[in-house]
């Protein structure tokens, strides 16, 4: 612990310790204390033989935490923590140690590291292995010979099947009494009206023999198959199912495990009662990484200490996480899922104020900004810090919703074709009946309308012109911040272009061909994307005195009319 210097005066320090929860951001006293951490990361120094640049490694950074503690004395102190391992360390110093019981966890862990890592080696033998190599493409070969030959001997009984067809019309056809067929006609129906009566019905029967013969002859390729199957498939399948059954136990013997590290951990609150870990989670099964957070760290020390918590920040530092979301500086609330089950036992006994959440100042105007009407549909220029639609608490009842229908009481439908998030200003579609929004929802649908943003990026952007394509989706843990995820996401792409370069900033314009929540912002921020968050933006990047983020264009076909028409307004920045 480092005395905090110098002494906060009485009034800045808080009287209820600030919910670790606290979606607008920690209290001052402890966002004082992180900034002079990140002044020491800057430096290029974590700990003695520790450089800062460990974080900008392929393990990606790391979120670190500072606690604001008061001694019996009176005095106050800063507690430093890292989540989790730093550079294979669990113990860094000048950072508080991790909760875990040492001895404890020594009988544990070097036997599950062991075995699992054996049997990790198990699996990776077997599936790397000479004889389920040859398996695999022993059965892949033969599929591929199946299907090709399937397909030819389909194509040849098709071939064979329109003949018979037309061979067939002929023997059945009959010309007109009155009016006797061209030469090329009779020709084509090969005399067939001159045949015996005896003879046209052995052709016929000729070609039903014809038919069956090709039915025969797929059942006998059937066989075939089917014992060619019956050679190959079971085999492999067996040589599959062994490899499932390796790696099925590899990780029932890590849950084993893992319950046994978790029973390493003794949760302590601020009354002194202590639980284990796993009491503390619904399933009894923590969440990987629990109990090992920045947050529970400094708790778990200062009870342990007799210090007193006062405030608490956590923020990132490093390399952003592969899935996003993170930026180095940025100071973020505890987790939900790791977190969310734990601190709030850790702090019974103290004085809690309440998390505050965001409550969106007063819309700059009560009005709205119409850039054009006609009997059909409305487009709106939207000012930041304005909802599109209502939110669930009455304090987030304004709207351009709410406005519209009271501009337009008679309007019938939902109004709003689209939206744009809180913080982003610009242009907006509204359909006053329920069939022009439904036409427009199509166009929006089918991606046939052409939308532009503009937007002051953070940072230098590599490169003039561009495409992103990262898959989106909402970060469970983390409402609603979104993340990528190229499993589960959703597609999302923007095609972007640098329009000026000023002040170590980039303006680019945004021609975003999906509407994914927040898409622009994370493709914006995102290492994958251009690399730097929208000057302003509290999620991804930093806060600022507005989004810089704007929706500029917009065009579509007129649902009434049939023209195209396209509307522009200008960004305010």
């Amino acid at each position: 612990m480092t005395l905090l210097e110098p002494a906060p005066r009485a009034d800045d320090v808080p009287g209820a310790f600030p919910s670790p929860f606290d979606a607008l951001g920690p209290h001052a006293l402890a966002r004082r204390a992180a900034e002079a951490l990140q002044a020491r990361l800057r430096e290029g120094v974590i700990a003695p033989g520790i450089p800062s640049r460990v974080l900008e490694g392929p393990d990606g950074g790391k979120m670190f935490g500072v606690l604001v503690v008061r001694q019996q004395d009176g005095r106050l102190g800063v507690l430093r923590a890292v989540s989790g391992l730093l550079a294979g360390r669990w113990d860094v110093p000048g950072f508080v140690p991790p909760v875990f019981d040492r001895e404890a966890r020594a009988r544990v862990e070097p036997v599950a590291e062991a075995t699992v890592k054996a049997l990790w080696g198990r699996a990776e033998a077997w599936s790397t292995s000479e004889e389920l190599g040859r398996l695999r493409a022993d059965d892949d070969a033969r599929q591929a010979r199946e299907a090709t030959e399937r397909e030819a001997l389909r194509q040849r009984h098709e071939a064979r099947r329109q003949q018979r067809h037309l061979r067939r019309a002929r023997l059945l056809a009959t010309p007109e009494p009155t009016k006797a067929p061209p030469a090329e006609g009779r020709a084509a129906l090969l005399a067939a009206p001159d045949l015996t009566e005896t003879a046209r019905a052995e052709a016929l029967h000729a070609l039903d023999q014809e038919s069956r013969g090709d039915k025969a002859e797929r059942r006998r390729w059937d066989a075939a198959q089917e014992a060619a199957r019956h050679e190959l498939a079971p085999r492999r399948a067996k040589a599959e199912r062994r490899l499932r059954a390796l790696d099925r136990l590899r990780r029932i013997v890590s849950r084993g495990f893992m319950k046994q590290l978790h029973d390493t951990y003794a949760i302590t609150n601020a009354r002194g009662e202590t639980r284990p870990l796993r009491a503390l989670y619904a399933s009894a099964e923590p969440p990987s990484g629990a109990g090992d957070c920045a947050g529970a760290k400094l708790l778990a020390y200062a009870f342990a200490h007799g210090l007193q918590p006062v405030a608490l920040a956590e923020f990132w530092w490093g390399t952003p996480p592969a899935s996003g979301g993170r930026i180095q500086g940025a100071f973020y609330p505890a987790c939900r899922d790791k977190c969310g089950p734990l601190l709030p036992f850790m702090l019974e006994g103290l004085e809690v104020s309440a998390p505050r959440v965001f409550v969106p100042p007063p819309a700059p105007t009560p009005d709205l900004s119409v850039v054009f009407e006609d009997a059909w549909l409305v487009i709106i220029d939207k000012p930041c810090g304005l909802l599109s639609v209502p939110g669930r608490d009455a304090a987030l009842s304004d709207s351009v919703l709410t406005r519209l229908r009271a501009r337009h009481p008679h309007a019938t439908g939902p109004l709003l074709v689209h939206r744009l998030d809180l913080d982003t200003s610009g242009l907006l579609v509204a359909a006053l009946d329920a069939r022009t929004h439904a036409a427009l929802q199509r166009q929006f649908l089918h991606r046939d309308v052409d939308k532009r943003y503009v937007a002051l990026i953070d940072g230098p952007v590599q490169g003039v012109t561009g495409t992103i394509t990262l898959p989106l989706r909402v970060d469970l843990d983390d409402r609603p911040r979104q993340i990528v995820d190229p499993v589960h996401g959703k597609p999302a792409v923007t095609d972007w272009e640098v329009l000026h370069r000023e002040a170590g900033r980039t303006r680019v314009a945004f021609h975003p061909r999906t509407g994914r929540t927040h898409q622009l912002r994370v493709h914006a921020a995102h290492p994958l994307g251009l690399g730097a968050p929208i000057v302003g933006d509290p999620l991804y990047g930093h806060a600022d005195r507005r989004l810089f983020l704007h929706a500029e264009g917009l065009s579509f076909v007129h649902p009434a009319t049939g023209q195209r028409v396209a509307f522009t307004r200008a960004a305010p920045f």
